[in-house]
């Protein structure tokens, strides 16, 4: 069990050893929300939620309804599905997908990530393609790495642009969707 105080809201989560940092929660997923913009009428999706702490945490300030959490793996939707309702925003929408796959909602503001970045990239590729066209015009996807150049020149070509905040060894990228189509086409 991991008790935390994410920017004055208090949390609780259950973990397992067979998932991503499950003895407390990972300080790139803390430096993401330190400077992540939530406010009522965002439409996030937690994109590879891991046992929830992005969802949920987004789901206590921007209420319950506005959240979507998706991840490939079935503990952690297992665990996603009981954070959430310990934490008392049952009405989040927790779907089980490959990336985008089995995600059919579109018009997000947000898209938050703390992809899986100490193996291909093939994962972080399939989520900025398709994450910008789920995108609403105006929309941001915020990701955050270890990894400075690849994520930079990959959400460049995208999305036309990235601003980068490095805070403790952590990048988290933030690039907005200006128009319908990618970028470099």
């Amino acid at each position: 069990m991991i008790e935390a105080d994410i920017n004055g809201i208090k949390l609780s989560f259950e973990t397992s050893s067979t998932i991503f940092s499950p003895l407390g929660i990972d300080k790139g997923t803390l430096t993401m929300l330190s400077v992540a913009h939530l406010i009522s009428g965002v439409k996030l999706l937690d994109l590879g939620c891991g046992y929830g702490v992005v969802g949920i945490y987004a789901a206590r300030l921007i209420g319950e309804k506005n959240v979507f959490m998706s991840d490939i793996n079935k503990k952690c939707i297992a665990l996603s599905k009981i954070n959430a309702e310990k934490n008392q925003v049952s009405g989040v929408r927790i779907i089980q997908s490959d990336g985008f796959r089995d995600i059919h909602e579109k018009d997000f503001t947000h898209i938050l990530s703390n992809p899986p970045y100490h193996a291909d990239f093939s994962v972080p590729k399939h989520f900025i393609e398709k994450g910008f066209n789920r995108l609403q015009v105006g929309g941001q996807m915020l990701m955050v790495t270890k990894r400075k150049d690849w994520y930079k020149n990959k959400l460049t070509a995208i999305f036309g642009g990235v601003k980068i905040i490095e805070i403790g060894g952590y990048f988290v990228f933030r690039a907005e969707k200006r128009g319908l189509k990618y970028a470099n086409k």
